[in-house]
């Protein structure tokens, strides 16, 4: 529904997509390495395109994969897609009353573009639903607002990872797209300025000690990591509860 003016121009519509932000670049990352393990599994481009736009469900696109690779029946991936986002049923259910006033075009769009944190954001910020035509406007801006970050931030970086996938070296395989995956649960977590600094420090730290044997250059960088940002933490007053609860 973001592509509507009258609800762009609402100030919950701004707010929403501003608390957003921080999270956009974790799913942007899971984006990019869905992107590429689709291509990575067999897929061509144009079924990696047509599942990325039609599909719109990471967790089921991953789960889906390995049977498509395999030749499982249809049934069988049905099933599964639909057992991974069981919990969109939950989510359905609970969005119930803030939607029946609205046609059911209106309501198929909006369970079609909710995601899981735009539910979460949208929940926490609305406990009940909208009694008057002004609140239940302001409520749909909200909800509007969240998912068309998370929607842009999805559907540009799959797009990007099924473009850079004919670029990564085929023996590099879904592996890297499990490091991928990684980057994206890292990029999630980093919503402070105490834990970007913790990130960088710690890939700084294991790119400088990389020859020491047993990978003991990713305990190195953890370990400097958390003797930096705890130091600092104590000496600046950077609080990551803190900053997080403003």
């Amino acid at each position: 529904m973001f592509w509507s003016a009258e609800i762009r121009r609402r100030p919950a519509f701004q707010e929403a997509g501003r608390e957003m932000l921080p999270v956009a670049m974790g799913i942007g990352a899971w984006g990019l390495m869905t992107g590429v393990a689709m291509l990575k599994s067999g897929l061509s481009v144009v079924e990696a395109v047509a599942m990325t736009l039609l599909v719109y469900a990471g967790s089921s696109q991953l789960a889906a994969l390995p049977l498509l690779v395999a030749g499982a029946p249809f049934w069988v991936i049905l099933a599964t897609g639909f057992c991974v986002n069981l919990r969109f049923v939950v989510f359905s259910l609970h969005l119930r009353p803030y939607l029946l006033h609205m046609p059911r075009w209106r309501r198929l769009l909006h369970g079609y573009l909710t995601a899981d944190m735009s539910y979460a954001m949208f929940t926490r910020r609305h406990a009940v639903p909208g009694q008057t035509p002004a609140e239940r406007e302001a409520q749909e801006a909200y909800l509007t607002g969240g998912y068309c970050v998370t929607w842009l931030a999805w559907m540009g970086m799959s797009l990007v990872g099924i473009a850079l996938a004919n670029f990564i070296p085929t023996h590099w395989g879904l592996g890297f797209a499990g490091v991928l995956s990684l980057v994206a649960i890292v990029c999630s977590m980093a919503t402070t300025r105490l834990r970007i600094l913790a990130a960088l420090i710690a890939s700084a730290t294991a790119v400088v000690a990389y020859a020491l044997p047993l990978r003991l250059n990713i305990v190195a960088g953890i370990g400097m990591a958390v003797l930096a940002c705890f130091w600092l933490e104590k000496q600046l007053g950077l609080d990551a509860d803190a900053e997080d609860e403003k």
